[in-house]
């Protein structure tokens, strides 16, 4: 069984704000604090949520005061699920630059968010861009603390493969004006796997 949805919608805000990190996730199970490091700098580094750190961590009293040479767990990658996830964002930059568009830049922070929506449609049983969890896709970006201009939502379920769900997106007019916009800069793609669909799919996109 295979179904999809399409999301669109612009909001102007007041302030935009741009995150200057970039670096990329390293695998390691452990991470041994060094001066100056803080939670959120842990959690951009090893590109997790600073959430899902406390969680793996229940020894830390106040996870708000760490000390140099204490050894932090670090929450399991799921690296089969993000190397899917990636091949979604590979195949949606090939498709653009056929059309002579510009890549989109692959935003770990959105890929956690659409990776949460994925997983709350496969553990709540609904297939909808509104959550009942988070709301719509634009004040769950919000509240997890991204700022854009302009977002985007395409949701599926029931396809196996990457390759699968990307040619759904495409074989759709909605989905195919979310992949092929010229608004957007940034992608997020999430993928959960079980429920009764067995396989779900989000992507986000933003433009700051």
């Amino acid at each position: 069984m295979k179904t999809l949805l399409t999301f669109f919608t612009t909001l102007l805000l007041s302030v935009t704000l741009v995150y200057g990190f970039s670096s990329e996730a390293k695998a390691a199970s452990t991470h041994t604090v060094q001066s100056g490091d803080t939670m959120w700098k842990i959690a951009v580094r090893y590109q997790v949520g600073v959430q899902e750190i406390i969680d793996a961590n229940p020894q830390l009293s106040n996870p708000n005061v760490i000390h140099p040479g204490q050894t932090i767990q670090l929450p399991s990658q799921q690296s089969q699920g993000q190397s899917i996830e990636k091949e979604v964002v590979r195949l949606v930059n090939e498709e653009r630059a056929k059309h002579g568009l510009q890549p989109l830049k692959e935003n770990w922070e959105l890929s956690r968010v659409a990776r949460f929506k994925s997983a709350d449609m496969r553990d709540k049983n609904y297939f909808s861009h509104t959550s009942p969890t988070y709301g719509s896709p634009h004040q769950m970006i919000r509240d997890f603390g991204i700022q854009y201009r302009a977002s985007g939502e395409n949701i599926a379920a029931g396809q196996t493969s990457a390759q699968a769900v990307f040619q759904s997106w495409m074989n759709s007019s909605g989905h195919r004006q979310n992949i092929l916009s010229p608004t957007y800069t940034e992608i997020g793609v999430g993928y959960a796997e079980g429920g009764s669909y067995r396989h779900y799919w989000t992507q986000m996109f933003i433009s700051r």
